[in-house]
């Protein structure tokens, strides 16, 4: 590389081997002299860097032929980047490119995509960029909003609204899409291919899902001309111009006629005005107050008064009919009761087309465009510069449209795909209005003969769509409406006001808060099909967590799922608890807001005789007790890094202790073992778990066992212990988790029955996390969080550690937020030496709270993460928090194997609220390397420590190499040693048939012992698991 810039820059790659002298970033990894010069290319200077792509680094059986990854210059990586120092490289398989020219000959064309907000604030030259483009350059304020909002440049490879230029292919090209995202929390992108659907990791999809540092190769086989909008479907996207254009050309070749040999499939739908009660039933069913009631959570979105519209709203929804008359509704079956603001269901199969009769009985021109079905351009329903007119994009009032929608095989869900695929359709004259004022249904694409006559789905009981979604009515149509007509006092609402587009903002599902969303009812092991949709804008991260029972996705386990902006998603569920559970988003600011509901499981008669079978009790001693936490003890590490005192350091504002800043240490709880259920003797945690920092115990079963928790709390406010993914016995308690008050000691059981244990497509052990959930919020800031390791049968040893792997390690991405901490007073008290109700909470006073850590440690303060060369390791991803806590967990140096069905090829992992992921990494690189979250904000914050792969030692040669001696007796026989003794060859072989036979001997012994013991056990085993007093050392 040479540098001909005006400052130093580098060359650093995802997706390669390299070693120190090449690895083109700077950081504390112990190395000098030339495996430093990578680090920094000074201006003018020249560096070679040497990438080598290993097997160990190449796609896998299941990944397409060539893998996206980027390079950047890695000085100061998002300031570099911001600047525009990135690009893109694929590796592929061995034969994929021509020698000559590099080519792909296995595709006609290939396009490399990125998707980011380049922030000019972060880049070297805004100083520059100021003085030259800017009329007044010495008025500029660089810390005004309006300013800063203005350099945040929503493109696609630094293109905005439709500039980009050069997207051409044929009608019958097969397109290979490398796309990545890249840059900062806002950089939430789901890349949406108008008019097509791609293959993504085996499944079918016409969105994708991109965040700072993801990689995907999506491929296209094209077969709709016309010019078609590719953009990001997340709102504040849209609106600031992320958008370009694909042509589809004929290229004088035929079009190919897929035959469609299905059903005619009508739907008469109208869009039509409702006053929108999101809580019509008043109360918090989780708290049982009032949803007005003051001081609680749920007053800032339905307190009404001179200030607030309250929790009703005018709202547009799609309404089905009976027929193209639109004078009768179709009324919704019971089945359908939990449906809320949703329109009606459309679906189909494969062969199928669909004719939907469009009525618009509102007061605006509105339309319908799917997702996930083929149509031509004068059905779409959206305008844009393609050259079309097309009437069905902006349907007028009192006006009928019908659109025709054709599913065609290369629509269809592929073989790794569930039956259904779940989509949306959605109003989009204005994608962004249109869908806040209330537009959206679910739409169903099959596979042939899924169906039932009755649009239901074979093999299915039951089936739920549901849409999480922040509905910001500070964006919807009838935001004046609201004001006019709902609110107390008009005049004296400031629309501009925070507090008020707060109130707004509404965190429902299907358009109900606080438990209000009826018609989530099911019976003990039904089938049951959830249809999960996402929609909305950058805060619309979502994880939602099932209580209670496991979802299946795919071949895999699990009990949480994420959803993001226009992405769904098919998950299926057999529950086997009776009960009501919570179905709730774990982001924290969504989980306060009210985006949570209850679903129920009853015993409907339908109950089979349980085959669990537990056979291992696992008992752990653990104890909630305070400590004083320090997420950054030494800070040699950042200084060295930025190279910057602490005053200019970008850590200053979270370690340096001030005035108004708490600094690095906070009083925290902490989960910690014990020995035994006295309490006495803390249980010293092992090498092995240095790197587990404010984490609890990682608590380890197989399938078939009982998990028995002895929880002492030693803190001084209650808590408790919930766990995801296992089977918790409450014992009448009717699915609340016990709370513990201070000084108490409670039994906590959680069965792991096969549901909870790793799917088939699994790798051996299943991730999942256990926290205190007296107040979920809090608890998790204040500290209590642990793993919880689920496994295949035989995976664990007889001390309960893995023996399929060398190393375990557990890693949990989250910013702890200390202004959410059950101990902020006492911190600002205690570190501030001032009354808290006399500190004015600034926004400086506030971010110095928010902690960007790994496992409660900053800047490089997590040790630990050792591993040999050639070691196999498993890494436990933990992802929980809030709106900022999406993670993209960059390896250097290493890439890793992931499953989603299949398995995957990476160096980067994705974490959001509510993912749990086990990865698999072979050590192949030795050397100090970085291990971080690649967001940008992150990156600064600290959310960076450094993992070591040792060197291999050399094996020794072999003993005895060299010229072998004989001894022999006087007759000339051949003497051996044997024991200490020298024998004739006669002796040796009866000396080693005696010991021989007391070998078979004792192993017989041995046997008959180990079968004596193993019966013993399984009988003790299974009477502790059933008995009502389980005991427990002194308890």
């Amino acid at each position: 590389m040479k540098n001909f810039a005006s400052r130093p820059y580098s060359l650093h790659p995802h997706g390669v081997f390299y070693e120190k002298d090449s690895e083109g970033a700077l950081y504390p990894d112990g190395t000098a002299g030339k495996d430093k010069f990578d680090d920094i290319v000074l201006p003018g200077g020249t560096h070679t860097y040497k990438w080598i792509v290993k097997e160990q680094y190449a796609p896998t059986v299941d990944d397409p032929n060539c893998l996206t990854w980027a390079y950047h210059s890695h000085i100061d990586a998002p300031r570099d980047i911001s600047s525009g120092l990135i690009g893109a490289l694929l590796t592929c398989r061995k034969g994929t490119l021509a020698e000559s020219t590099l080519n792909r000959t296995d595709v006609n064309k290939d396009f490399l995509l990125m998707f980011s907000v380049v922030d000019e604030n972060l880049s070297w030259y805004l100083d520059d960029n100021i003085d030259t483009y800017c009329l007044e350059p010495g008025s500029v304020d660089k810390d005004d909003d309006d300013f800063k909002e203005s350099n945040k440049m929503h493109a696609i490879n630094g293109y905005l609204f439709g500039n980009l230029p050069g997207l051409e292919m044929c009608v019958g090209d097969s397109v290979s899409w490398h796309l990545f995202g890249m840059g900062n929390e806002v950089d939430v992108h789901s890349a949406y291919f108008h008019g097509h659907t791609i293959i993504n990791r085996g499944h079918r999809a016409d969105i994708i899902n991109l965040f700072p540092a993801s990689f995907v190769t999506a491929e296209m086989i094209v077969e709709n001309p016309g010019k078609w909008m590719l953009n990001c479907q997340v709102n504040d996207h849209i609106q600031a111009g992320m958008r370009g254009l694909y042509e589809v050309k004929s290229c004088n070749s035929r079009v190919p006629a897929s035959p469609l040999t299905g059903r005619e499939r009508r739907y008469f739908i109208a869009a039509e005005m409702v006053l929108w009660a999101y809580g019509p039933q008043g109360f918090d069913k989780f708290s049982g107050q009032a949803l007005n009631t003051r001081g609680s959570d749920s007053e800032t979105f339905f307190g009404q008064g001179n200030d607030r519209i309250g929790g009703s709203y005018w709202k547009v929804h799609f309404t089905e009919f009976t027929d193209e008359m639109f004078t009768e509704r179709k009324e919704r079956p019971e089945a359908e009761a939990h449906m809320g603001i949703l329109g009606p269901i459309i679906k189909a199969e494969v062969g199928d087309t669909l004719l939907v009769i469009f009525n618009n009985k509102a007061d605006r021109n509105y339309s319908i465009l799917p997702h996930g079905v083929s149509y031509n351009k004068i059905f779409e329903g959206t305008q844009y510069a393609d050259e079309v007119q097309k009437m069905g994009a902006h349907v007028k009032p009192g006006e009928t449209f019908t659109y025709t929608w054709t599913v065609p095989e290369s629509v269809g869900p592929t073989a790794s795909d569930p039956s259904c695929l779940t989509y949306l359709y959605y109003s989009a004259v204005d994608p962004v209005m249109d869908t806040n004022a209330g537009l959206v249904g679910p739409l169903l694409v099959c596979k042939r003969n899924t169906l039932n006559d009755d649009g239901t789905q074979k093999g299915v009981d039951k089936e739920f769509y549901l849409l999480f979604t922040v509905f910001d009515e500070n964006l919807s149509w009838y935001l004046a409406k609201n004001i006019r007509m709902i609110a107390e006092d008009p005049l004296k609402i400031d629309t501009e006001d925070e507090h008020f587009q707060e109130s707004n903002k509404m965190h429902a599902v299907n358009g109900f808060m606080y438990g209000n969303l009826p018609g989530l009812e099911m019976c003990q092991n039904d089938n049951i099909s959830w249809h999960m949709i996402g929609l909305g804008t950058e805060v619309d991260l979502h994880g939602i967590y099932f209580q209670g029972n496991t979802i299946r996705l795919g071949g895999m386990t699990r009990d949480t799922l994420n959803l993001f902006p226009h992405s769904s998603i098919t998950v299926s569920m057999q529950p086997d608890e009776v009960g009501s559970f919570e179905l709730v988003c774990r982001t924290t600011d969504h989980f306060i807001g009210g985006m949570k509901q209850m679903y129920t499981v009853n015993n409907c008669g339908n109950t089979s005789a349980s085959s669990h079978q537990y056979r291992m009790v696992r008992t752990y001693y653990i104890a909630a007790e305070e400590v004083e936490w320090d997420y950054s003890p030494d800070r040699r590490w950042e200084l060295e890094k930025h190279n910057a005192t602490e005053e200019e350091s970008p850590g200053h504002i979270f370690v340096s202790r001030s005035e108004d800043q708490i600094g690095s240490k906070y009083k925290k709880v902490v989960y910690r073992e014990y020995v035994n259920g006295d309490f006495g003797e803390a249980k010293t945690r092992a090498l092995e778990e240095e790197h587990l920092g404010i984490l609890g115990p990682i608590i380890r079963a197989e399938v078939g066992d009982v998990i028995l928790v002895v929880f002492k709390n030693k803190a001084n406010r209650p808590y408790s212990i919930h766990a995801h993914g296992i089977q918790e016995v409450n014992d009448g308690n009717e699915n609340k988790v016990l709370v513990t008050d201070p000084g108490e000691v409670n039994l906590y059981r959680w069965n792991v029955p096969e549901r909870s244990g790793p799917g088939s497509d699994d790798p051996n052990c299943t991730s999942w996390v256990y926290y205190s959930t007296v107040h979920f919020v809090k608890d998790m800031y204040s500290g209590l969080v642990g793993p919880l390791i689920t496994c295949r049968r035989g995976v664990l040893n007889n001390i309960g550690l893995r023996k399929d792997v060398a190393r375990e390690f557990a890693l949990l991405f989250l910013v702890f937020d200390e202004n959410k901490s059950w101990y902020l007073n006492e911190n600002i008290a205690n570190y501030l030496h001032k009354d808290p109700e006399d500190l004015e909470e600034t926004e400086e006073f506030t971010e110095s709270n928010l902690l960007h850590a790994i496992n409660g440690k900053i800047y490089g303060n997590l040790h630990g993460l050792r591993m040999t060369e050639g070691e196999k390791s498993n890494w436990y991803l933990l992802g929980l928090g809030n709106e900022v806590d999406m993670h993209t967990v960059h390896f250097h140096a290493q890439s890793f194997l992931f499953k989603t069905q299949k398995e995957h090829r990476a160096d980067v992992y994705d974490l959001f609220p509510g993912t749990f992921q086990t990865i698999e990494l072979v050590a192949g690189n030795p050397g100090t390397w970085l291990l971080h979250c690649h967001v940008s904000d992150h990156i600064h914050a600290g959310m960076e420590t450094t993992f070591t792969v040792h060197r291999k030692p050399a094996l020794p040669p072999p003993l005895n190499s060299g010229e072998q001696t004989h001894t022999k007796d006087a007759d000339g026989n051949q003497k051996i040693e044997l024991l200490g003794r020298s024998l004739n060859t006669k002796e040796v072989n009866i000396a080693l048939l005696s010991l021989f036979t007391i070998g078979v001997l004792l192993l017989v012994t041995v046997l008959l012992l180990f079968m004596a013991l193993v019966l013993l056990r399984r009988r003790a085993s299974y009477w502790s698991v059933r008995s009502p007093s389980f005991p427990v050392d002194n308890l």
